[in-house]
């Protein structure tokens, strides 16, 4: 088996040292006939730097001697392209740059120069001319490449990887790149916007040929529009959807023959893939139907973990991904920023665009006014919302692609509820007793005394138990023992919450859940707040208002059971069904549904 390249984005190691690698290359003539200056965008940690890498090695005319070596076993090695190492390569990497300190420009200016300078060196056999590099100015070391590029038979093939690294740094707040110091990058005369117009004129016949930029966003394509208008964007493109990212198909393979050299039973592969599925998979980036993606950078950490250890890794979150969640505490902070975490967490109305913003600047992200269509874009964007299809309307409808990409909703949400360490810290121990015990009081007693202190009275107009539902799952989520699924479709019906245990984790005697969230509003039980918080828990379950929202859970929650234990057979032999309704922000009540239809009160 090979050894999996988790962390690796060069091409040139991955084929020399026989590391996994999974074969996009017969993406190379689509790239071809897409144009010669081309924008590429997708989320971060999604194998951008492996594809340029790729392309590099495909059409540098230094690794001519090399093609059999390296392209011969893949798709592109069978039928390739006539221009394969016909181009002279030259990378700039806009993600190396610091960009800390009041010296970008300079920083700028010698990553430039020192990737001319390594073209130069690299190619010195081939170009008849000295390439000049001017330490003051990059923009002059590149001219030089130029003239020496056009005196020799080849054209430049131009990788821009990471180009929008600094507007990244702006908007979340990174470093200490101010936007007035952006500004001055992208002013007329500023460095980055003079580098482009440059870009652009050199692809009128004075050497340039190709560009392939890759990014996260269109936010610096926007900036710098006015001197670079020239790049096509491929990045909604059908045939590009899986330019980046594994197919199912892939991930079967080679989980199949991990669990053969591990000696495990088949039944451990499906576990491993439906893990797989629900904690990495669901990326659409085409608005046409395609086949759902695989975050790859997750799925080579766990196909490592479970290579090396027979096992699953008790983490499905890869730290490495972790500072994701700074993005979604600057969209939070946005406004109307919560409102939209909330309700893509919810799915309820799902988030629907009637287009996807593609050109916006930092302007406009620092001070305009931040509507749906801008909000939902940047999520789309960063890959924490993804496609998933239209409305009757037509609209392009958005979720979250996968429990991974949920459980940072969920921790921007529990950390803007809750902000204080220690009484988070509460709430997870009141949360891991019950995941034991199946008793929910105490978390309960939790809830009314602090979590619903964060709701004040303008939350009783739009509180609902999706409200509830979402403060609850915020503490009770854990991704560690349980899959967690807010709105589990069950045969077209849907469960406010199932909490089922990941399958190598049945050994710890924890309960599966299905939990049913109610709301009543002060006025439905026809009493005030104080009222309310002066009854007993026995007179509270005797209003008649609260005994028909627990008579309706009750029989929601028994279809429910039915239908999951037919999806999990024998495997929820410990599942628990409870009842949640809340009276106000005041008080919450809950029952335990037994499956032999007896309720009994379970405090």
């Amino acid at each position: 088996m090979q050894e999996f390249s988790y962390g690796v984005s060069d091409f040139y190691q991955l084929k020399t040292d026989n590391l996994f690698y999974v074969d996009r290359t017969s993406h190379i003539s689509l790239i071809e006939k897409a144009g010669r200056q081309l924008l590429f965008l997708r989320p971060r940690r999604f194998g951008k730097s492996l594809l340029l890498s790729m392309l590099e090695n495909y059409y540098d005319v230094a690794k001519a001697d090399e093609f059999e070596r390296l392209f011969g076993d893949l798709a592109i090695g069978q039928n390739p392209t006539p221009k394969h190492n016909q181009y002279l390569i030259m990378k700039w990497d806009f993600s190396v740059i610091n960009a800390q300190g009041k010296d970008v420009e300079r920083k700028l200016y010698n990553h430039l120069n020192n990737r001319i300078q390594s073209f130069a060196i690299r190619y010195q056999n081939i170009l008849q001319y000295d390439i000049k590099i001017d330490p003051q100015d990059a923009v002059s070391s590149f001219e030089s490449a130029l003239t020496a590029i056009q005196q020799s038979p080849y054209r430049l093939y131009l990788l821009i990887d990471e180009y929008d690294n600094f507007a990244n740094e702006v908007l979340m707040g990174r470093g200490e790149i101010s936007p007035s110091r952006y500004k001055t990058l992208l002013s007329s005369e500023g460095t980055l916007k003079t580098f482009f117009r440059t870009v652009k004129s050199a692809s009128s016949g004075q050497g340039l040929e190709r560009v392939f930029i890759t990014g996260v966003s269109p936010v610096l394509m926007t900036d710098i529009t006015s001197a670079y208008n020239v790049a096509e964007d491929i990045y909604l493109e059908p045939e590009f959807n899986d330019l980046c990212g594994f197919r199912e198909s892939e991930i079967r393979a080679v989980v199949t023959q991990i669990v053969e050299e591990c000696k495990l039973s088949p039944q451990k592969g499906e576990d491993a893939l439906a893990l797989m599925q629900q904690f990495y998979d669901g990326y659409s980036f085409s608005e046409q139907e395609n086949e759902l993606i695989y975050n790859p950078t997750l799925v080579l950490y766990f196909l490592k973990r479970f290579q090396r250890q027979c096992k699953f890794p008790r983490q499905m979150l890869d730290n490495n991904l972790a500072i994701d969640r700074g993005k979604l505490t600057y969209i939070t902070g946005l406004p109307n920023g919560e409102p939209i975490i909330f309700q893509a967490l919810n799915e309820t109305p799902p988030l629907s665009i009637s287009e996807l913003s593609n050109r916006f600047g930092v302007d406009n992200m620092l001070n305009a006014t931040k509507d749906t269509t801008f909000i939902v874009s940047l999520l789309y964007y960063l890959g924490i919302l993804t496609f998933n299809g239209e409305t009757e309307f037509g609209d392009w409808r958005f979720k979250i692609p996968n429990l991974v990409v949920r459980k940072l909703y969920v921790e921007q949400l529990f950390e803007l509820f809750l902000p204080i360490d220690t009484e988070r810290s509460e709430a997870r121990q009141f949360a891991k007793q019950f995941y034991k015990t199946g008793d929910l009081q105490a978390l309960c007693d939790f809830m009314e005394q602090r979590y619903f202190r964060v709701f004040d009275n303008r939350d009783y107009s739009s509180a609902n138990e999706l409200v509830i539902k979402t403060a609850f799952l915020t503490v009770l989520f854990d991704d560690v023992f349980y899959v967690m699924d807010s709105e589990f479709p069950l045969e077209r019906r849907y469960a406010d919450l199932t909490m089922i245990m990941r399958p190598e984790q049945r050994k710890y005697p924890l309960y599966d859940f299905i939990l049913e969230f109610k709301y009543l509003k002060l006025s439905e039980v026809g009493l005030s707040g104080a009222e309310v918080r002066e009854k007993s828990i026995e007179e509270l379950m005797a209003l008649s208002a609260v005994e028909d929202k627990l008579a309706e859970s009750e029989k929601q929650l028994l279809d429910y059971q039915t239908r999951l234990e037919s999806k999990y057979g024998d495997s929820l032999l410990r599942l628990q069904l409870i009842s949640v309704v809340a009276v106000g922000f005041e008080r919450v009540v809950w029952q335990k549904v037994y499956l032999n239809h007896e309720i009994k009160l379970a405090h």
